[in-house]
């Protein structure tokens, strides 16, 4: 028998005919595509790096994006996001010294070093002075030995150190070193607890760190070293590598861009120009980076990556030194 076309569209038995689609109003159009490119985001408080990412992915039209290092949920300040092919960069964005300014609270200790954590023990910091708070700084100024904070996300065993903390878990992680190339104190005020908890003393600091610094385990050890304790209250990172505050924006203004147009980002070799050392190829180096070859090691010597402009003003790779010759690490513009 040859089924009718009312035969055709008629509905399976015990099942209900399907409703024309005139109750929904129509999809929103897809957002073009950003270019490749970083954009740097001013990270609200209460928002995981994760969660800025997810966030970006619906702004930039793209699910190919991530972050150059993580940003606690308190803290504010600069995410370096990557769009496209520049979330090969990240990688090396990651290792560019940082810049933060923040506030410890001395004569009370946190289990999570910061004001996030539960109230492990109080100390009278009344006579605490700026003197000694100076000394204090002075000790973790330069190259340390840093113990990170046990809730962090280095991995023991496989495991994030956070997640056998919440587990219950028992350990220490080892110091590892870390360079507070500048630690400045700007203001120090005293902070009356409430139920007679005695006297904090608030310290306002701007620090310069390589990557891998804890500023919550800076907080906790200023705080030990003086006998009184001490966590962060707040933390703001004003600045990864080349790229600043200044730069920064806000979720909201990243959002408030138009439909119709691609979200502007910072192209690829204003992005490299911005945190590495920068070395201007001939044509034919381009070309030979292009199908992955060595080059002359040339001038500068590519002791950390050096970003390879083409004569066209375009990134052409990320070089590091191979003996007398230069290497690509990563390539760009591939032949």
């Amino acid at each position: 028998m040859i089924a009718t076309p009312a035969a055709e569209s008629a509905p399976r038995a015990g099942r209900a005919p399907r409703k024309p689609r005139t109750d929904r109003g129509p999809r929103a159009a897809r957002r073009p595509t950003a270019a490749d490119g970083l954009v740097i985001v001013d990270k609200p408080a209460g928002w995981t790096s994760h969660d800025v990412v997810a966030r970006m992915r619906g702004i930039a039209g793209t699910r190919k994006v991530g972050h150059a290092g993580t940003l606690d949920p308190m803290a504010t300040g600069v995410l370096v996001l990557g769009i496209g092919r520049a979330t090969k960069l990240l990688t090396y964005v990651v290792g560019a010294d940082k810049e933060y300014t923040a506030t410890i609270r001395l004569g009370v200790a946190t289990n999570t070093d910061d004001a996030e954590g539960e109230v492990i023990a109080t100390v009278d910091a009344a006579a605490v002075t700026r003197p000694a708070i100076d000394a204090g700084v002075a000790a973790l100024t330069g190259p340390i030995e840093q113990v990170p904070s046990t809730v962090s996300a280095i991995k023991v065993d496989g495991q994030r150190a956070y997640a056998r903390v919440r587990a219950g878990e028992q350990f220490e992680l080892a110091a590892r070193p870390v360079t507070i190339v500048s630690f400045t104190v700007h203001d120090v005020r005293a902070e009356e607890l409430a139920d007679d908890g005695g006297t904090a003393v608030d310290v306002d600091v701007t620090v310069v760190c390589t990557s891998g610094t804890y500023i919550r385990a800076l907080a906790r050890d200023l705080g030990t070293g003086l006998g009184v304790g001490g966590h962060l209250t707040a933390l703001r990172r004003t600045r990864v590598g080349g790229y600043p505050i200044g730069l920064a924006r806000t979720l909201d203004e990243l959002e408030a861009h138009p439909d119709s147009t691609p979200l502007e980002v910072l192209p690829l070799a204003a992005a490299a120009r911005a945190t590495f050392p920068v070395r201007e190829l001939t044509a034919d180096e381009a070309t030979a980076l292009s199908y992955g070859k060595r080059i002359d090691a040339g001038e500068p010597a590519p002791s950390d990556p050096i970003a390879a402009i083409a004569p066209d003003g375009t990134l052409a790779a990320l070089l590091t030194a191979d003996g007398p010759h230069a290497r690509p690490v990563l390539v760009f513009a591939p032949a």
